[in-house]
């Protein structure tokens, strides 16, 4: 009696919905790709200076997509899921 009366507490429901988890992703995909814009540019020889360091997609590009990723991110975890029906407080639905 006991173990069905946990079965029927235990709600197996997920905190976020499934638009949650594409935007999830879709941020992480932009902050993913700013960092790999941001990567390289690098000397092998420490005497020689390389300006591509300094290039419009490592300085611009790339530190506005990460922003932008962290962006997505805060708006997928504060996006309300969809839920198919309303229940109240008491377990009753409306």
């Amino acid at each position: 009696m006991g173990e069905q009366k946990r079965r029927q507490s235990s709600n197996n429901d997920f905190i976020f919905g499934k638009k949650n988890y594409k935007f999830m992703l879709i941020g992480l995909g932009c902050i993913l790709l700013g960092f790999a814009l941001m990567a390289g540019g690098g000397s092998d020889d420490p005497n020689v200076f390389d300006p591509s360091i300094f290039s419009w997609r490592r300085i611009r590009l790339a530190p506005t997509l990460v922003l932008l990723g962290f962006g997505i991110q805060v708006y997928a975890i504060l996006l309300s899921p969809d839920k198919g029906s309303k229940t109240k407080a008491d377990g009753t639905e409306s």
